[in-house]
């Protein structure tokens, strides 16, 4: 039976493109929180360019403005970073796709944000306003200037990768800053898929792993399984906003109380402190401690800080990780010890104390012969290859999955699911509505996204009006409503009336992100609130069929109230009140009841005039 769609006040989820073919060698890009490097496929092998001046691999994803001057950018940039921190951005691809006001621009930083209207984070630095997408297409165009001096050839194609839970206005952002980089995105590529998609064709791996991908911004985690060239991602998770950075926070905080300082810190101290911080973690991934020396103005503070100290400090931290893990073996219908492997990806897992966590998590030696700072750009160039054309593995397959679901609302603010999180991309589903009211010639198609029953609890995408719906009687119209989701993760939903072929076609576009904390709260409260949102959806569905009980009683009774004696007419009236008044679930149920009962006689006399009129005047055989 088709359901009435809501037609709800006027109302971001994915973004994708096609590939096309293009000028230019494609490459693979990790557009990194920490680092970025770029790579490329020769002689059917990938392998990552020099992005630095001096030759190394790894490009520091540190952009400096300076008032009159082309920014700086890289490992120059990150050197001179003390000398004016505010106008150095590091790390910006946390706060891609974000709004003014999100979490992320109040923690330690030495940021100085402009003001808007709270859609779009703005930095001040170097005397202008910049965005995220700006400075990130800073560093996508220093690693194409790169590519096209170690390549001696023109660059003009790239597979981007992106962490799989970044939603769809991060993923959006990053495309942008492709673009303003002179960059076409062949695709948008998960972090761990790339790493996955690296080590099975390097390696010939085969079975169900899971990618541990802990970077200097954002933790992901997906279960994939390689089977005869196709690579299926099972299940995904993780947190938008956790990663080596807050590592470096944890324990320069603790450096700055030990010290005394004032809160807030001068920016220059903040400085100091996270450098020290980010030497200090990396420093201990070898050795047993190490000597902090931080000096600025008067504030001078030296000491030896060991391993164990700095794994309580990150033991939180690490500790997040566990849920996103335990959710995607869940979604999997997995147990640790049914898995083949698990790979390690982010220069955040070369920390001692992470690697020791995956290993009691998952119950096994994690895999780590692949430079975790390398894989994903690897996996990445492989992409390119086999979209540009160009690959060799032309048998490869690669399904990636949606993060969370995707619905429309529907009368009484419940969410019908079009398509579950968790499903394979790209994809496409349709379902046929109905219309409410009698000669409604409009439906307002409202897109949702998350777990809940009802609309209030998810996050409004995008909504549109159809118009020309013929003039039907309630529930005769057939709209069917088709979601296709390409390869990109970007959604397209078309409307179509199925007697007229009038249709209405929409391409999901986000005006800001999902928080990471909205991400968490919608798996969340999706498992925690399970009954309860069962309970509040079929409240919500009484409600709606009350209402349409009710106004259709109400017009027979109009139109043929001269068929009911004044008792029965009483009755009838005296039912509806019940049910126009009845609040929870089992009274609507009972009233509802009440009203069918009271009206069963009525009905058979309506439909014996209704008979009677149609044949009045007819000859038998007419009949």
């Amino acid at each position: 039976m088709s359901t009435p769609l809501h037609v709800p006040a006027p109302g971001g989820l994915l973004q994708i493109a096609d590939p096309k073919a293009g000028r230019g060698r494609p490459v693979g890009i990790d557009l990194g929180t920490t680092n970025s490097l770029v790579a490329v496929v020769e002689d059917g092998r990938p392998r990552c360019l020099p992005a630095d001046e001096d030759g190394a691999l790894l490009l520091p994803s540190v952009v400096r403005y300076r008032a009159g001057e082309a920014p700086l950018v890289g490992r120059r940039a990150r050197e001179a970073a003390h000398l004016a921190p505010a106008d150095t951005l590091a790390s910006v691809k946390r706060f891609m796709g974000k709004g003014g006001d999100d979490a992320e621009t109040r923690r330690l930083s030495t940021y100085r944000f402009a003001g808007g209207d709270g859609r779009t984070v703005r930095f001040l630095a170097g005397g202008r306003s910049v965005t995220p997408v700006e400075t990130s297409a800073e560093i996508l165009r220093a690693l194409k200037r790169r590519a096209e001096a170690a390549l001696s050839q023109r660059i003009e194609k790239a597979v981007v990768t992106v962490p799989a839970y970044f939603d769809d206005a991060q993923r959006q952002a990053t495309k942008d800053a492709g673009r303003l980089a002179g960059l076409e995105v062949l695709r948008l590529l998960n972090e761990p898929t790339a790493a996955a998609l690296a080590y099975g064709l390097d390696k010939g791996s085969q079975g169900t792993f899971a990618v541990y991908d802990l970077g200097g911004g954002t933790f992901d985690v997906s279960i994939l399984e390689l089977v005869g060239g196709i690579f299926q991602v099972k299940a995904t998770g993780g947190d938008s906003a956790l990663g080596g950075d807050d590592f470096d926070r944890a324990i320069a905080q603790a450096l700055l109380a030990e010290m005394g300082a004032p809160s807030p810190a001068p920016p220059e101290l903040v400085h100091a402190c996270l450098v020290e911080a980010r030497r200090a973690k990396e420093a201990l991934t070898a050795a047993a401690s190490v000597e902090v020396r931080i000096a600025i103005g008067a504030h001078r503070f030296d000491r030896a800080l060991t391993r164990d100290e700095m794994d309580r400090w990150i033991a939180p931290l690490v500790e997040r990780t566990a849920g996103p893990c335990r959710r995607a073996l869940q979604d999997a219908g997995l147990a640790p010890g049914q898995l083949d492997g698990v790979i390690l990806v982010g220069g955040s897992t070369r920390v001692p104390a992470v690697r020791a966590f995956v290993r009691r998590l998952f119950e096994r030696e994690p895999l780590h012969d692949i430079d975790p700072d390398q894989v994903v750009a690897l996996g990445a160039a492989v992409q390119a290859d086999l979209l540009a054309g160009e690959g060799r593995r032309d048998d490869v397959l690669l399904l990636d999955v949606l993060p969370l679901s995707l619905g429309l609302e529907t009368m009484g603010g419940v969410v019908e699911k079009i398509i579950p999180r968790n499903s394979s991309i790209p994809t496409s589903a349709t379902q046929v509505f109905t219309t409410f009211a009698d000669g409604q010639p409009a439906m307002d198609v409202h897109v949702v996204q998350g777990e809940r029953e009802l609309v209030a609890d998810c996050r409004s995408l995008a909504q549109f009006r159809l118009r020309g719906i013929p003039p039907l009687p309630a529930g005769h119209a057939r709209i069917a409503v088709t979601f296709q989701v390409d390869a990109d993760g970007i959604l397209e939903v078309t409307a179509r009336e199925q007697s007229t072929g009038i249709e209405q076609t929409i391409a999901v576009k986000p005006s800001h992100g999902l928080t990471d904390e909205e991400v968490e709260r919608m798996l969340l409260e999706s498992i925690a609130h399970a009954d309860e949102d069962v309970r509040r959806r079929m409240l919500a569905e009484a409600r709606v069929e009350a209402t349409r009980l009710a106004a259709a009683t109400e017009t027979a009774v109009a139109d043929d109230g001269d068929l009911l004696a004044p008792a029965e007419r009483a009755a009838i009236e005296a039912a509806l009140a019940r049910l126009k008044s009845a609040a929870d679930l089992e009274a609507l149920r009972g009233a509802t009841a009440e009203v069918d009962q009271a009206t069963q006689d009525f009905a058979h006399r309506r439909m014996d005039r209704a008979i009677q009129r149609a044949l009045a005047g007819r000859r038998v055989d007419e009949v």
